[in-house]
């Protein structure tokens, strides 16, 4: 008996050890650096993290990569967020990471009685950063799907999330955000919303931004009401709340796409099908996917 429960936990030490290193060693990060032109050269820095074999697959024309942007929260760094960036890489996406904030920039300003709260500035330039990061990114990698992104945010991040699938919804393909409290959900959209919402005193959803319960369930919008704090939702929160995070986020991901298995009802039972099968069996789907480029004003890129 016990030598049955020493090889059961040998089993599972290696099954854990094996998950980790194929992860690491799966998933490619790369950081690149594109300066725009149209705004003083401004850098606009992204972390990029792909499978490798995905990759590999799309730099062959094979597949084409579906689209992950990620958007970090105020004054947190766009590295910040690899728990996320994982999982999407991990679902055969690009993930795209980018820097919104400069040190050079102004601060984020409470305005009460403006438009949410005197933050537009703010949303507008993330939008812009992420408009001109998709273009220098189809440089780097063109066998990327850049018309149907999957935008995800925190916090600040996630306001800019919501205020580009305002802007865009032509561009969106679905939306996650951890804890959006100024810009509303986007309703009766072709594409699906997942949020994430934080117990925390200290950070309060604007009146308005949640839609009712019934408008949600019309406009495919999914709240998850966590026991988190709000900052709990990036890589210096706890494991329990990341590894929540991540498997409701797989889970709807794995809704999402088009190779999930579809239970299909066997035919009925025919007593003359005729010279030929009774039914086809269905050919298998084939699978999205996206590519990294290099970027029109020669980006900088460090490997980490």
């Amino acid at each position: 008996m016990k030598r049955g429960i020493a090889v059961l936990a040998s089993l599972s030490a290696l099954a854990a050890v094996g998950y980790f290193t194929a992860s690491k060693w799966a998933i490619r990060h790369e950081t690149l650096t594109f300066y725009d032109a149209t705004r003083n050269d401004r850098p606009v820095a992204v972390d990029i993290a792909v499978r490798r074999d995905k990759e590999m697959q799309a730099n062959a024309d094979m597949i084409t990569l579906p689209v992950a942007i990620l958007n970090h929260g105020n004054t947190v760094k766009f590295t910040e967020y690899s728990f996320l960036a994982n999982v999407f890489a991990m679902r055969g996406y690009m993930s795209i990471s980018i820097q919104h904030d400069l040190p050079t920039d102004p601060p984020m300003v409470t305005k009460v009685g403006e438009l949410y709260v005197g933050r537009q500035p703010q949303y507008l330039r993330g939008v812009a950063n992420i408009r001109f990061a998709v273009e220098e990114m189809k440089k780097v990698q063109p066998n990327a799907d850049y018309d149907h992104l999957t935008v995800v945010g925190h916090s600040a991040g996630a306001d800019i999330s919501m205020y580009f699938a305002k802007l865009h919804p032509e561009l969106t393909k679905e939306v996650v955000t951890l804890d959006n409290l100024r810009v509303p959900f986007v309703t009766g959209s072709r594409f699906k919303i997942l949020s994430f919402r934080s117990k925390d005193p200290q950070f309060k959803t604007d009146p308005g931004v949640i839609p009712p319960k019934e408008v949600r369930e019309k406009s495919g919008i999914e709240v998850v009401q966590t026991s988190f704090q709000h900052n709990d939702m990036r890589d210096t929160g706890p494991d329990e709340a990341k590894a929540s995070i991540q498997g409701m986020l797989d889970k709807f991901l794995e809704d999402e796409s088009p190779l999930r298995p579809v239970e299909i009802k066997a035919p009925p039972d025919l007593t003359e099908p005729g010279p030929v099968a009774p039914y086809v069996p269905v050919a298998p789907t084939l699978e999205m996917g996206n590519r990294v480029g290099s970027a029109s004003s020669a980006p900088v890129a460090t490997q980490r």
